[in-house]
C-alpha cells in the first residue's frame, strides 16, 4: 500500500511527474458539476427514488473516470493499494466509501455514501483484482458512528478498510520474506483485525502472483543486502577502491528499490528493515 497526500493535490498541480496540468477553469467546471450530480441525488433521496438514485451515478461513471489518468500520476502508476502495476490487472478509479450500498461484516447491506459518489476525495485507484473482491464491503468497529448524508461524519467512523491517503493507516501494513502481507509488529488487536480484514477483502495474498512477486523483490533485495554486508567487511580490512566502488553500486541499487516509484517498494523497505542495520535503514529515507 502507498500513501497518497490527496489532501494536497489538485488535478491543477503543474509538479505531478507524468501529468498535464488542468486549468483552474477545466477543474472549477469539474467541481460544479460534482456539485449539480450531489444534488440531483438528493433531490432523489427525498423523493425516496433510490433506484433513480443509484441509476444516476452509474451514468454518470464518467465524470470520475476523467480523473483517472491524475489519480494514476499521483502513484507513479502504481495500485494505491497492491503497489503494482499490471499484476492487479486493469485500474479502477475505486470508491472508498461505498456510493450505492455498504456490506458489513456478515454481508448484511445498508445504504451507501451517495452523496460522496462524485467527490474526488473519496477516489482511490485499485487494480480490479482487489476492486472487485471488495465490491460494496466497508464494515465499521461495533459501536462506531456512521456517517449519513443529513448526519456527516467520516472522519469520526472507526472502519476496518486501511485507506492509502490516510498515512497512519499505511504504516499499519507490513510484509514478509513469503511475501505475504501482514500487520506491522506491535500492532493492537483492532489495528490487526483491520489489517487481516483488508488483506483478506482486497486479496492481497490470496492472489498468488502478487505475493509470488513481492516474494521476489525480498530475495533480490536480501541478495542486494548480503553483498552491502561483503563489501563493508572489504572496506573494512583497508584501502580497496574496488570495494568502495561495489559499495557504493550496491547502495544505489537498494535505492532504486526502496523508491517511491518503484513496483512493491514497501516490500523492499520491510526487507530491510527486518536486518535492523542503522546504515541501511538510512539508504531508505
Amino acid at each position: 500500500m502507498i500513501w497518497i497526500d490527496l489532501e494536497h493535490k489538485l488535478p491543477t498541480d503543474a509538479d505531478i511527474p507524468g501529468w498535464t496540468p488542468w486549468t483552474r477553469e477545466q477543474w472549477q467546471t469539474w467541481l460544479e458539476k460534482s456539485k449539480q450530480l450531489v444534488g440531483q441525488l438528493a433531490a432523489l433521496e427525498v423523493a425516496g427514488k433510490r433506484k433513480e438514485r443509484n441509476d444516476l451515478i452509474d451514468a454518470n461513471s464518467g465524470h470520475w473516470g476523467a480523473l483517472k489518468e491524475w489519480l494514476l500520476a499521483l502513484s507513479g502508476g502504481k495500485c494505491w493499494f497492491s503497489e503494482v502495476k499490471e499484476l492487479y490487472s486493469h485500474y479502477d478509479v475505486e470508491h472508498f466509501r461505498p456510493k450505492k450500498e455498504a456490506k458489513v461484516l456478515d454481508s448484511t447491506e445498508r445504504d451507501g455514501y451517495w452523496w460522496l459518489a462524485f467527490d474526488y476525495m473519496n477516489f482511490r485507484i485499485c487494480g480490479n483484482v482487489g476492486n472487485r473482491k471488495k465490491g460494496g464491503w466497508f464494515p465499521l468497529q461495533d459501536g462506531s458512528l456512521c456517517s449519513t448524508y443529513s448526519c456527516q461524519c467520516e472522519e469520526s467512523e472507526s472502519r476496518y478498510l486501511l485507506d492509502p491517503i490516510d498515512v497512519y493507516d499505511v504504516g499499519l501494513l507490513a510484509f514478509d520474506e513469503e511475501g505475504r502481507a501482514v500487520p506491522v509488529p506491535g500492532a493492537s488487536e483492532w489495528e490487526e483485525q483491520r489489517v487481516l480484514e483488508t488483506v483478506k477483502r482486497l486479496k492481497l495474498n490470496e492472489h498468488v502472483p502478487l505475493a509470488e512477486a513481492r516474494r521476489k523483490v525480498w530475495q533480490q533485495v536480501d541478495g542486494l543486502i548480503e553483498e552491502f554486508l561483503r563489501a563493508k567487511a572489504r572496506c573494512r580490512a583497508g584501502n580497496n577502491p574496488a570495494a568502495k566502488e561495489r559499495l557504493r553500486s550496491v547502495c544505489s541499487e537498494i535505492r532504486e528499490k526502496t523508491e517511491r516509484s518503484a513496483e512493491l517498494s514497501a516490500v523492499a523497505k520491510w526487507c530491510i528493515l527486518f536486518r535492523n542495520d542503522s546504515q541501511l535503514t538510512r539508504l531508505t529515507s
